[in-house]
C-alpha cells in the first residue's frame, strides 16, 4: 500500500513510521523542515511541502496513492484547507484528523467519512486498522491478542455462527455484531451511526454489510482477514 501523511507532528510521524515498518510505502509531508529532517531516515520519503498551497500539492503523487491522511493537529485552519485540497484532487481514500467536535462537524460536512481522534486513538491502533483490509477498528488487549471490528464477508451472509464455526476452524471468537444506519448531523450531512447488538451466541445470524467484533490471536485474525480478501478477489 502507498500512503501520504500530511503533518508530521507526534501522531503523524508515529503513524508514518509504523506503517513503513509494516512494509508500506509512506511519503511524509510537512511545511516544517525540522520535522522532515527528523523522520526522513525512518520512512520511505519525507518532503518539505506546504499542503495548503495548490501548486505545491499538485507535485505530490496523489493519483498513485492508496490513502491520504491529513494529520495536522495544531493548526485547524491548515487541516481543513489541506483536507479541502485533497477532496478537490479526488484522492482514492481520504482520512483527516479532528481535535474538536466543531472541526469534526466541518469535516463531515465536507464529505470526509473517516476521521482520526489522536487524543483518543493511538497511532499503533490506526496503523493496524489501515494495514489490514476489512478492519473497521481494533484494540490491542495484549501484545499478541486483539479485539477487531471487521466487515461481515459476503460468504457469511445469512449464516449463523454455529454453522460458520469461527472458533472451531479459526480459533476466533465473535463477541457481538454491529448494525449501521445513516442519520443527519447538526449541519444536515448524512453520517453513519453504529448500533451494537446483543452478545453473540451460536445462533447469531450474520448479515453482509454489518460488522462483527472478533477476539483472538493477531496471527489468526490476520490469516482470517487475508483468506476473505483472497476469496473476494476470486469471485
Amino acid at each position: 500500500m502507498k500512503y501520504i501523511i500530511i503533518g508530521l507532528g507526534n501522531f503523524g510521524a508515529s503513524l508514518a513510521q509504523k506503517l513503513t515498518e509494516m512494509g508500506n510505502e509512506v511519503i511524509g509531508v510537512d511545511n516544517n523542515m525540522a520535522r522532515v529532517e527528523a523522520i526522513k531516515e525512518k520512512i520511505t520519503h519525507a518532503v518539505n511541502v506546504d499542503a495548503t498551497d495548490v501548486s505545491a500539492v499538485n507535485n505530490l503523487p496523489l493519483k498513485d496513492t492508496d490513502i491520504v491522511i491529513v494529520g495536522i493537529g495544531e493548526d485547524k485552519g491548515a487541516n481543513i484547507m489541506a483536507t479541502a485540497l485533497m477532496k478537490q484532487q479526488h484522492v482514492k481514500r481520504l482520512i483527516s484528523r479532528a481535535v474538536s467536535s466543531l472541526q469534526q462537524t466541518v469535516l463531515e460536512a465536507m464529505g470526509v467519512d473517516e476521521i482520526i481522534h489522536p487524543e483518543e486513538e493511538t497511532a499503533e491502533r490506526w496503523a493496524k486498522k489501515l494495514n489490514l483490509q476489512g478492519v473497521v477498528d481494533s484494540f490491542e488487549v495484549t501484545g499478541n491478542y486483539s479485539i477487531v471490528e471487521t466487515e461481515v464477508p459476503k460468504e457469511y451472509d445469512g449464516r449463523c455462527l454455529e454453522e460458520i464455526g469461527l472458533k472451531r476452524n479459526h480459533n476466533i471468537i465473535v463477541l457481538t455484531t454491529i448494525k449501521t444506519s445513516e442519520e443527519k448531523n447538526s449541519m444536515g450531512t448524512i453520517k453513519t451511526t453504529p448500533h451494537v447488538q446483543d452478545v453473540a451466541s451460536g445462533k447469531t445470524v450474520l448479515h453482509f454489510g454489518d460488522i462483527m467484533v472478533i477476539y483472538g490471536n493477531n496471527k489468526d485474525i490476520k490469516k482470517l482477514l487475508m483468506e476473505h480478501r483472497n476469496y473476494s478477489k476470486s469471485k
